[in-house]
């Protein structure tokens, strides 16, 4: 037996539950390296908050290199497993990596165990997945994710923000980071109340990211003329779904017609 790192053993011929594990044990884990500093578009806001079924969690569409906008349609939202959700901030394209391996990893674990990772286990294994990036970090491609799910056993929506070393932290009612964190949370901290419904939380979701568009130019707010808007979604004991792009576009004009 060999100890994989993530405290699972390893047994001959028989993979970990942990697909990581599994290929650290064969010399197969992915790497990211580099030798000098790279100019890589940065993912910016994203947040997450409680409501009355759930949670919701959205992300604004723009990635910027420096002062430049590089991306203005880039997805930051993205299903973790039927009941999970993580957004991205930092380094876009090591973050868009980053949460693939998550994915598998989630998959991974429940085919081999035949059911699903709790919500705490999948908090704290992406912890570590941001934590085994921190030589990246070190050379300024940091990942900071969100994260947030539907605990089945507390019949509750449960979120979780992160530092770039990979410190975990469950939050109470709200939680954003990236370039526009700060305002985001600002923002949600003045209008969020408890128990909103899903169009109220629709809601509040678009006008924080249009409140931030307004003070953080890092970040995009809808885009009307090009038809770009938030990418929104919502975990509850329904599962993750994804809400229609038509009605973000509708919200999105009513809010911005009213900020």
């Amino acid at each position: 037996m060999t100890d994989s790192g993530d405290g699972l053993v390893l047994e001959a011929g028989i993979p970990a539950s942990s697909f990581g594990a599994l290929l650290r044990s064969r010399g197969l884990d992915p790497r990211w390296e580099t030798d000098g500093e790279i100019d890589a578009p940065e993912g910016t806001t994203v947040l997450a908050f409680r409501y009355g079924e759930g949670v919701i969690m959205a992300g604004d569409r723009r990635a910027t290199a420096g002062s430049y906008v590089a991306h203005r349609s880039v997805q930051k939202v993205y299903s973790a497993d039927s009941y999970s959700a993580v957004a991205i901030s930092g380094t876009a394209g090591v973050a868009i990596e980053l949460v693939r391996l998550f994915q598998t990893e989630l998959e991974h674990y429940e085919k081999i165990e035949g059911r699903r990772l709790s919500l705490s286990g999948k908090a704290n294994h992406l912890a570590s997945m941001v934590r085994r990036h921190l030589p990246m970090a070190f050379q300024g491609l940091g990942v900071i994710p969100l994260f947030c799910g539907y605990d089945e056993q507390l019949e509750q929506g449960r979120l979780y923000s992160y530092d770039v070393v990979g410190g975990s932290y469950e939050e109470t009612d709200y939680a954003a980071t990236g370039s526009g964190g700060r305002d985001a949370r600002l923002y949600l901290r003045t209008k969020f109340t408890d128990g909103l419904d899903e169009q109220g939380a629709l809601e509040l979701a678009l006008e924080a990211l249009v409140a931030v568009a307004e003070e953080d130019t890092a970040t995009g707010g809808p885009d009307l003329k090009r038809g770009i808007y938030p990418n929104i979604v919502t975990v509850s004991s329904r599962g993750y779904a994804e809400l229609p792009e038509e009605n973000i576009a509708e919200m999105a004009r009513t809010v911005m017609e009213r900020i």
